[in-house]
């Protein structure tokens, strides 16, 4: 018996077949013939255990109501799994779905794909080859404060003498030091591995000011990245645009006229509304979680400001298409080796990947019923392609090069509390970065804290 979409499907379907009569010009014999599914199968992701694996299909044209079954076909043996192996049968969201592969067997290499049945044929996805896990937990990381202590207020000093009001973004600069987006107080610090805090430039007082970094201001800055030469670029939230400081200490508007808007263009001639993450490519473009759009943009190191993903709705639609997708208020940002973009969304509870050619796919996550990455926040590589997770929900993840999921920190209860593994507390953690000894730091946003975690 054939399986229907959902009835977002079914009613976009009618809406299409109806402007399709309206535009026919009464030409009835024009019919599009059924062709067999093309499918883009997503990554895979394993828990520990071994005993789970994440995993999902794209159909990469326009889809049709006449499929009777779609999911994911796998195998330990056969190399190019079909409907005759092992396999899901899943409902798809608009053109895309994600499922969840239980009962694995742990140290075991599996091949996965994509599928869809319709009348023309049966679609196949490209196969996917996966390893699972040999069911060992890892202990996590050590958890321990670098800087700040409970108390909000705007002071710099050593360690827990320090204090942040409402830290979000994080990042490690070319110098190894560590700067924060201090949100609450308009501010940048800056923080030496020992934990020693100084105010770069913000004075606690909101406000919309270029020039030396002594006098100048910001209005809730979010997030923060580097270039090779020393450059911070800042996304600052409440001014909508994106703010620039230089190594010899000059504030400037990099791009954003500083209202809330949609616009692209060149420097100041473009409009961001509420910029929350920030990521830099090594030709040092600039690409934006530009939160309040729903988009992604992309900022040449000349300033000029492009839509690269997303089509401004606040929805979850992976496609083929970068624009065509759609997120829904995208947070955290950060880029592979290979120049992949990845997207943190706490508000569709998932990590989406962009590739280069623009094809926008599930990564992770993506259903609210499996709670598998929380409510990411933001999201940082390590030197080895190791990605790392801040969950609101007090928890610190990473997702190996080897695509494994790993909990390193916290156990998903707000509050505060040093120690290994689950035993370290966070009290919704914003930000996220690791230096080039691997150490793991976190932006500990009501705890007013800046969390290090020494990996094992």
């Amino acid at each position: 018996m054939k399986k229907s979409f959902t009835k977002t499907i079914l009613f976009a379907a009618f809406l299409f077949a109806v402007a399709l009569a309206g535009t026919s010009c009464g030409k009835k014999g024009n019919v599009t013939p059924v062709t067999v599914p093309d499918l883009t199968t997503m990554d895979v992701v394993t828990t520990e255990s071994g005993t789970i694996a994440y995993i999902g299909g794209l159909f990469n044209g326009s889809t049709d109501v006449s499929l009777s079954s779609y999911g994911i076909c796998y195998s330990a043996t056969n190399q190019t799994p079909t409907t005759a192996d092992k396999k899901t049968t899943d409902t798809v969201i608009l053109y895309a779905y994600t499922t969840k592969l239980t009962g694995l067997s742990p140290k075991t290499t599996y091949y996965a794909r994509a599928y869809a049945v319709n009348s023309a044929g049966t679609g196949y996805g490209k196969v996917v080859q996966f390893t699972t896990g040999d069911g060992t937990t890892s202990t996590g990381g050590t958890v321990s404060t670098l800087a700040g202590n409970t108390a909000a207020d705007f002071v710099d000093g050593l360690g827990g003498a320090a204090l942040f009001n409402s830290p979000q973004g994080i990042t490690v600069g070319a110098d190894g030091n560590i700067y924060v987006a201090d949100s609450f107080n308009s501010a940048i610090r800056k923080v030496t591995t020992a934990g020693d805090v100084t105010t770069l430039s913000g004075n606690g007082s909101i406000g919309y000011v270029d020039g030396p970094i002594a006098t100048a201001q910001f209005y809730a800055p979010q997030s923060l990245v580097t270039d090779a030469t020393g450059n911070i670029y800042v996304a600052d939230y409440g001014n909508n645009n994106i703010r620039k400081i230089t190594p010899a200490g000059v504030v400037s508007t990099f791009a954003g006229s500083g209202d809330a808007g949609y616009a692209d263009g060149t420097g100041t001639k473009a409009t961001f509304n509420s910029p929350r993450g920030l990521a830099i490519d090594g030709s040092g473009n600039i690409f934006v979680a530009d939160m309040g759009n729903n988009l992604i943009r992309k900022i040449t190191p000349a300033g000029v400001v492009t839509t690269f993903a997303g089509s401004r709705g606040a929805s979850y639609l992976d496609n083929a298409t970068a624009t065509s997708a759609t997120f829904n208020k995208p947070n955290g940002i950060a880029i592979d080796a290979n120049n992949n973009i990845y997207v943190a969304e706490t508000l569709n509870h998932a990590i989406r990947k962009i590739t280069p050619a623009g094809v926008v796919t599930t990564f992770v996550g993506g259903n609210k019923r499996t709670g598998v990455v929380g409510n990411p926040s933001a999201i940082a590589f390590d030197k080895s392609g190791n990605l790392f997770i801040a969950d609101q929900n007090g928890r610190i993840l990473e997702i190996t090069k080897d695509k494994v999921l790993k909990v390193i920190a916290g156990n998903g209860t707000n509050g505060f509390a040093e120690g290994v593994g689950t035993a370290g507390i966070f009290n919704s953690p914003q930000g996220v970065t690791v230096d080039a000894g691997n150490n793991v730091y976190v932006a500990d946003y009501y705890n007013n804290r800046i969390r290090k975690i020494v990996l094992q």
